[in-house]
């Protein structure tokens, strides 16, 4: 069964199973439910702890937070001109320091450095 097939049969059980004790339960979230069935029909072999599935859902929200926090740092970065932002045909968006504004990237992080920790940068 393809990864799409295996999704599909999973929204389509929990469309099923929508008004049953499971998901009625407060502490149950539709969204953990589905993202841990979607797992284990993804990967009709694995079995795992209650402290083992908590660990992977861990990891993959601790991802998902990092990529949204680096991303709007390097996009933070990239309209200040400290960063270059490079787009090769075919691949992946690159970064890389502005050479013109070296100096520049070193005084910032001296004063950032010196400051009062602040919650964001502007």
């Amino acid at each position: 069964m393809d990864l799409g097939r295996k999704r599909r049969v999973a929204t389509q059980l929990l469309k099923q199973h929508a008004g049953s004790q499971v998901l009625a339960l407060p502490d149950a979230e539709p969204a953990i439910v589905k993202q841990i069935l979607n797992y284990f029909v993804r990967n009709r072999n694995a079995a795992d702890s209650l402290e083992g599935v908590a660990r992977w859902r861990l990891l993959e929200e601790q991802i998902q937070r990092s990529l949204q926090q680096t991303e709007a740092a390097l996009k933070w970065l990239v309209a200040k001109g400290y960063l270059q932002e490079i787009k090769p045909a075919g691949s992946v968006h690159l970064f890389r320091l502005a050479q013109d504004r070296q100096a520049k990237a070193l005084k910032f992080l001296q004063e950032q450095n010196k400051a009062p920790r602040k919650k964001r940068v502007r």
